[in-house]
């Protein structure tokens, strides 16, 4: 499993809060464990080079030393209420003369891979922390590395608990924190919470029924809602590519507790597209990789349809009388939780009173990119800044000013990076109230207008087969690649059984802020269909690569994928009642799409692209109305599309135009 995404998920998902330690208390340490993984922890902690490289990681660490010279760090096990023993490390500045506020980070990645002689080397990636003297601390969550007590993946929130063993991720968050400012010396009894990915979700648990010291969150890109848009499934279709590298790795349970990593998983082939098709149906791949023992993997495919097991791990409908400040971030290019990270802040902000302080930051990034050293550019796609300098000042503030009553306390609500014109913009509100909706209309031989279209029926008709899928991204690549969500869609854009539609050249910039809509009227041959619609920036014939790029492209004629969405035709009625496509009938299937901030600049083109499979990001839709999980290779049939726009059946994207 040397997957990027796997090698990003941990190190990064872990790690970056990992740049949250404490200590000076009293508490129970960890006898000896000497440090057997320096090896496994250096090579763990390398990141794919398009998000971390040695030279940015460099500019990251600012005084490797200074972490040994002012802190002492401490391992120990806080008890919780059921009596389950959580494995924590413990940071705590040498300087004696001051109270010092907390920051905690919960974590399913291994907390303390080095062993306890070790300083974590995140004291230095978040050298911003510790040079400004925060206790930090690092938690392994339950039935994790040296954690005990049994692992959940989104372990439901219990809303009416009965007894001390009715627990949760909120109290654990809160058992651990009443046991930090009691037993942590010179703490000013103010803790703050973040964490990135699963360690967002961490965070966002931490807001439910939160301890009074707590004062300030920050969920980066939260995972949210796994069957409706994060991680492993967007609008019911199951992103394989992820889910099976992720939990070949991290779905193991562990017997006893441990400071090792599980390995990771190796394509036979160096070609993740040829390894996926010729696994064939998605049933195959659990008895010859994986065996029985992921028990998340086999409770995903129990549950294929969006039933009380996915919305019991949704925490939104909980983040009702939130108290802390919260400060949500994401990232339009993250790959894995642009959905929590937008739906998160959504949720706060309308379930709870507008004097609570909730801001949203969302940046040109990958998934966790804000983390590590600076962002000039997303593969081939550079902003002509480095995005990350203004939200390390931005998030760094939010925390001074609410655990040390030190920082600005004029923090915009939306901080948001709009691309294309490639600049930061505060808003009031996110989305933005100054915009004017717009339909972008499918028209025949290709175009794009927002007028509706001709009261002719038309329509393109093409074919899709399930066993030539529309690859996600072009090249051979063994892993998923993160810039594939910038990257050039010309290849996707020459096949057969992908639609193409685009305006005219633009005779001034447009703006796009917010939440995308498509709306398509289609009909099949088959009985299910998948429907993935892609918003792309057609760059101008004459445009060429900056100075100090990398890029390996000509940008002359660009396709830039702004967004793209998949949508299981399935539940186009109901995410819980799946329905089949009666062959050959006209029906409308229509989504929401997740927000964008983007300027398409005078001389480029709008296009749109519509297809039926993303492969292997998606798994392959059968076009047949079956369970997915549990059907064959017989199953899997071509079938004929149409795609209609006339005025009866009017297919477009409602975008909004900011004024």
């Amino acid at each position: 499993m040397k997957s990027k995404y796997l090698i990003l998920k941990t190190v990064g998902f872990i790690s970056f809060f990992l740049v949250l330690m404490i200590f000076a208390a009293v508490g129970r340490p960890i006898e000896g464990a000497p440090d057997r993984n320096a090896n496994i922890r250096e090579k763990e902690q390398r990141l794919s080079p398009d998000i971390k490289t040695e030279k940015s990681f460099a500019a990251t660490v600012k005084s490797p030393e200074m972490p040994g010279k002012k802190y002492i760090k401490q391992e120990v096990y806080i008890t919780m209420r059921d009596g389950v023993r959580l494995f924590t490390s413990v940071y705590t500045p040498k300087n004696n003369s001051v109270q010092h506020p907390v920051l905690l980070l919960r974590t399913p990645y291994d907390i303390e891979p080095g062993g306890p002689e070790s300083f974590n080397s995140f004291m230095q990636v978040y050298s911003r922390y510790s040079e400004g003297e925060y206790i930090l601390v690092f938690q392994d969550v339950r039935g994790k590395f040296m954690s005990e007590g049994d692992y959940e993946d989104i372990r439901p929130f219990i809303q009416e608990k009965k007894s001390n063993k009715d627990i949760d991720e909120t109290t654990d968050t809160w058992d651990t924190v009443d046991w930090l400012v009691k037993n942590v010396k010179n703490n000013n009894g103010k803790v703050g919470i973040f964490g990135i990915s699963y360690p967002g979700f961490y965070s966002t648990m931490g807001l439910i029924n939160s301890h009074p010291a707590v004062k300030a969150v920050s969920p980066q890109a939260p995972v949210t809602a796994w069957f409706l848009g994060d991680d492993f499934h967007h609008n019911g279709a199951f992103f394989i590519l992820d889910c099976f590298s992720f939990y070949y790795r991290n779905g193991q349970p562990h017997r006893a507790p441990t400071r090792i990593k599980n390995p990771s998983f190796s394509l036979p082939v160096p070609d993740c597209y040829e390894f996926f098709l010729s696994s064939g149906a998605i049933k195959n791949l659990a008895p010859k990789y994986l065996g029985d023992s992921i028990k998340f993997w086999n409770d995903a495919f129990a549950h294929p349809d969006y039933d009380d097991f996915w919305k019991s791990r949704d925490p939104r409908p909980f983040l009702t009388n939130i108290t802390p400040a919260v400060l949500t971030v994401g990232g339009w290019f993250d790959a894995e939780d642009l959905y929590g990270a937008l739906n998160t802040y959504k949720a706060i902000e309308t379930q709870n009173s507008p004097s609570l302080k909730n801001y949203i930051v969302m940046g040109p990034w990958s998934h966790s990119q804000w983390a590590w050293g600076q962002a000039y550019n997303l593969g081939n796609i550079y902003w002509g800044l480095d995005a990350n300098e203004k939200f390390i000042a931005l998030e760094k503030n939010f925390f001074d000013y609410y655990l040390k009553g030190a920082g600005n306390p004029a923090i915009p609500e939306a901080t948001i990076f709009v691309t294309g014109s490639n600049e930061w913009k505060n808003f009031e509100t996110w989305p933005p109230k100054n915009v004017t909706e717009k339909n972008l209309y499918f028209y025949s031989q290709g175009a794009i207008s927002i007028s509706s279209p001709p009261s002719d029926i038309s329509y393109d008709e093409y074919i899709s087969d399930p066993m030539k899928p529309v690859p996600y991204t072009e090249g051979i690549h063994a892993n998923r690649t993160t810039e594939y969500m910038t990257d050039d869609q010309r290849f996707a854009a020459s096949r057969p059984d992908v639609m193409v539609y685009q305006t005219d050249i633009l005779t001034e910039d447009v703006t796009l802020t917010g939440p995308l809509t498509a709306d398509l009227y289609v009909s099949t041959t088959g009985t299910d269909a998948d429907y993935i619609v892609k918003l792309i920036d057609v760059f101008p014939p004459d445009s060429k690569a900056g100075e100090n790029t990398s890029i390996k492209v000509p940008l002359g004629g660009y396709q830039m994928l702004v967004r793209g969405e998949v949508f299981r035709g399935k539940y186009r009625n109901n995410f819980e009642k799946p329905e089949p496509f009666v062959q050959g009938r006209i029906t409308e299937v229509k989504y929401d799409i997740p927000d964008v901030a983007h300027t398409f600049k005078k001389g480029h083109r709008i296009m749109i692209q519509v297809q039926n499979s993303w492969f292997p990001l998606v798994d392959r839709n059968p076009q047949k109305f079956v369970d997915i999980y549990k059907c064959s290779e017989s199953d899997f049939q071509k079938a004929t599309h149409r795609i209609y726009h006339d005025i009866d059946h009017p297919s477009h994207l409602k975008v909004t135009v900011l004024q």
